[in-house]
């Protein structure tokens, strides 16, 4: 039973839904209810559901293939992640360094602080962020003040603001990898290092970042595939020369109403997804392997 219940929770919540998306993208969009066929009928017998097998197309994954649109939609959530994600680590490793180096006392109140950006609204956050950014927002009032710029620049609807909102909504899932993974690392470690003559910032490359990768693959992991995905941070604060995948997606379902193609869409992005899943994956049997031998 421990182990059939996971099991028995994945079928149910996410190999179900992902087969009936993956039926729906194989199917024709019309304008019916449901808006496509053909729809699948149990009680039509044996003969019913080999006509129903022999309508299902790749008609949607063909238009993804020769549509540009959707394939620089992609491109340009890849690269949102991929930046976002650089972002991520350059600013939490830094911030996760300090709470794990920190006395064990403040620690707990580190983390805390790290989390509690989640207690309030996601929907929240990202509008006060639009009010922080636009022309008369406290951005360009700081910035002036400073006389860093001498008029109002536009933050908002640019790639800028994708980038700023991405980096503040995902820096907890970046740092709390990277903070558990060098709170395990043994100072002895650090202090051996140190009594062989090994410099501090030697030390920090030579025994504390590779003993932090797990972490930092795990944070890289979290942060970018939902970032890939994301359509509240570049609809709110993007421009329409930012469209990222998740936005096609819901276009597609919302306003063309062509839901074999929003599907099909959600199992390319799903497809795309696996891929450093998997390479995660080899790296952590490797691990493993390496350290039974």
């Amino acid at each position: 039973m421990v182990i059939l219940l996971p099991y028995l929770w994945l079928a149910i919540f996410f190999l179900a839904p992902f087969v009936i998306v993956l039926k729906i993208s194989l199917s024709q969009s019309v304008l019916a209810q449901p808006p496509y066929t053909p729809v699948l009928d149990l009680t039509v017998g044996w003969q019913g559901l080999k006509e129903f097998a022999a309508q299902l197309s790749l008609d949607s994954f063909r238009l993804l293939a020769s549509d540009s649109l959707y394939l620089l939609s992609y491109v340009k959530s890849l690269q949102v992640a991929s930046i976002s994600t650089a972002l991520l680590f350059a600013l939490g490793y830094p911030i996760a360094y300090g709470m794990a180096r920190a006395p064990r006392a403040w620690q707990p109140m580190l983390v805390m602080a790290v989390v509690l950006p989640f207690w309030t609204s996601f929907l929240i956050r990202i509008y006060a962020w639009i009010n922080i950014l636009q022309r008369d927002g406290l951005l360009n009032d700081v910035l002036m003040r400073l006389h860093i710029i001498d008029a109002p620049a536009a933050w908002l609807s640019s790639d800028t603001a994708i980038y700023i909102g991405m980096v503040y909504s995902y820096l907890p899932f970046m740092v709390l990898p990277l903070y558990a993974s060098l709170e395990k690392i043994d100072e002895s470690l650090l202090e051996a290092a140190s009594d062989l003559g090994c410099p501090s910032w030697k030390a920090f490359w030579l025994v504390t970042f590779p003993l932090s990768l797990p972490g930092v693959a795990a944070g890289a992991l979290l942060s970018f595939i939902p970032i890939v995905g994301e359509f509240v941070i570049p609809d709110l604060l993007g421009g329409s020369e930012s469209q990222m995948i998740g936005q096609t997606l819901w276009t597609e379902f919302f306003s063309n109403r062509d839901w074999p193609v929003a599907s099909a869409i959600a199992i390319a992005l799903l497809g795309l997804l696996l891929v450093p899943l998997l390479f995660y994956e080899r790296l952590q049997q490797r691990s493993l392997e390496g350290g039974r031998t």
